[in-house]
């Protein structure tokens, strides 16, 4: 018999670039509230501490949507987050918005990080070869222990184009077999470990569908798991979002299975003492008058701002209400983008609005029928709520204002929608309306003609309408209602 060994298993996703402790929304029964945590200096210290008590038996990964996401991060095209990316020691990364860059910019990146980025499932379009290694083998308290990434599939299908120039993407899910095949049999690994960046139901599906999975870290869709589940042996966990959290996983090891597990998802408190290495990067990366322009206040929130609701948020019609009063259009619509810290009663810096959007995009207008509405957010409900987990393809469902509609979640595709509204009024399907929209995650060219930008970018949009409209209230309208 086998002698037992013992892991600890680190996890971070979903951080989005949030390098400092932010507001984050917590639920108490059927209150929420708000309470600041993370940062990257205090999550340095939960990994050192952690890497002291147990010497050679820590594994550290980061499961992607790392290198975007925030002001300092976006405006140095990432750049900024490298060293200290490379203080945190992880031991492997996959990807999601580091795309955002371009690949060629995002392998310019990768080279500079101290620690493989995998991806069993980038390929370059011409060579059809991968992009990035599929995986690693990592030596740790005696193991030998397999990892395998899976980048996110949706960024050439439901991406802006420029994220996915010259590369495609699969779900790895053919490959991922034959991959872990060969690490048990040809290069005798104790443990096989999958870093996904999929989505949390698409890694249920996947862990069903593919055996020998004894760990899978999970990723994308922001769920807070108090506790793992099992599927088909494999130990599956995510970590919430925006570095908030930690999520920790102690396993025992014996005859190449895991034998026992402890599972925590870690708050990153307050009360953590910050790094001071990482700290002081971190304090470094923007100018006095970048500081400055981020801590101004543009006004006031009698309420709570957040995007943590799958149909419609506060801080989205917000965005929204400011795009349509800088455009004149009777609709706005905007990606149901899940990332961006909540914003509680109170002041409102010009650093909030740009983490409630911080590419920035132009506002850009369209005509679209309402046969295209209806059939473009039948298509939002899918990439949602789709039977089929491998065809979600979100975020949340688009933003909204200027219409709303009443449907059906448990229908099929295309059927889901009962009535839709514009203004009011029954939509009318060959009738033309106007719409402005944030990116084509919005509206994509496959809907609406005549497209146009205005003048106008949406955080300009945004700190005129709170300038203008201070203290300011955003309420859930009922845009988009299950029945």
């Amino acid at each position: 018999m086998s002698k037992s060994q013992q892991l600890i298993i680190l996890q971070l996703n979903d951080s989005h670039g949030y390098l400092e402790p932010h507001n984050e929304i917590f639920r108490k029964g059927g209150r929420t509230l708000t309470r600041k945590v993370g940062g990257f200096a205090r999550i340095a210290t939960l990994f050192n501490q952690t890497q002291i008590e147990h010497p050679n038996a820590v594994l550290t990964f980061d499961c992607g949507d790392t290198i975007h996401g925030t002001y300092p991060v976006v405006q140095s095209q990432g750049k900024a987050m490298i060293p200290i990316l490379n203080a945190m020691a992880f031991d492997a990364m996959t990807a999601h918005w580091e795309f955002a860059y371009g690949p060629a910019e995002f392998q310019v990146l990768t080279h500079q990080l101290n620690y493989p980025m995998l991806a069993i499932n980038c390929y370059e379009k011409d060579t059809k070869t991968l992009i990035f290694s599929p995986g690693t083998i990592i030596e740790r308290n005696g193991l030998q222990v397999g990892v395998v990434g899976i980048a996110s599939n949706i960024v050439d299908k439901t991406m802006p184009p420029s994220f996915s120039e010259g590369v495609y993407f699969t779900l790895g899910n053919e490959k991922l077999p034959n991959y872990i095949t060969n690490l048990r049999e040809k290069e005798r690994v104790d443990l096989i470990l999958v870093l996904s960046h999929l989505g949390y139901p698409q890694d249920l599906k996947l862990a069903a569908e593919v055996d020998g999975i004894d760990i899978l870290l999970s990723a994308h869709t922001h769920n807070r798991l108090y506790k793992p589940v099992v599927v088909n042996r494999a130990v599956i966990f995510q970590s919430g979002s925006h570095g908030s959290f930690i999520g920790r996983l102690d396993v025992t090891i014996s005859n190449k299975r895991v034998k026992t597990f402890k599972h925590q998802l870690i708050p990153v408190e307050e009360s953590i003492t910050p790094n001071p290495a990482v700290q002081d990067m971190i304090g470094g990366i923007l100018t006095k008058s970048q500081c400055s322009m981020l801590n101004s206040v543009v006004g006031k929130t009698r309420s709570t701002l957040s995007r943590w609701r799958t149909l419609e948020s506060t801080m989205d019609n917000l965005l929204l209400e400011s795009c349509l009063e800088a455009s004149g259009t009777e609709i706005a619509i905007s990606n149901g983008w899940r990332y961006g810290a909540p914003i509680p009663p109170g002041n409102i810096t010009m650093n909030d609005l740009w983490n409630i959007i911080p590419d920035n995009p132009p506002i850009s207008i369209c005509d679209i029928t309402g046969a295209e509405l209806w059939q473009m957010m039948e298509d939002s409900l899918e990439n949602t709520f789709s039977r089929d987990p491998y065809r979600q393809m979100g975020g949340y469902v688009k933003r909204a204002l200027g219409i709303n509609f009443y449907f059906k979640i448990e229908n099929p595709y295309r059927k889901r929608i009962q009535e839709f509204f514009v203004g009011g009024q029954h939509l009318n399907p060959a009738k033309t309306y106007q719409a402005c929209f944030l990116t084509v995650q919005s509206i994509p060219t496959r809907y609406g003609k005549n497209r146009r930008g205005i003048p106008v970018k949406a955080i300009d949009a945004l700190k005129q309408y709170v300038e203008t409209h201070t203290p300011i209230t955003s309420v859930l309208k009922g845009t988009i209602v299950p029945i």
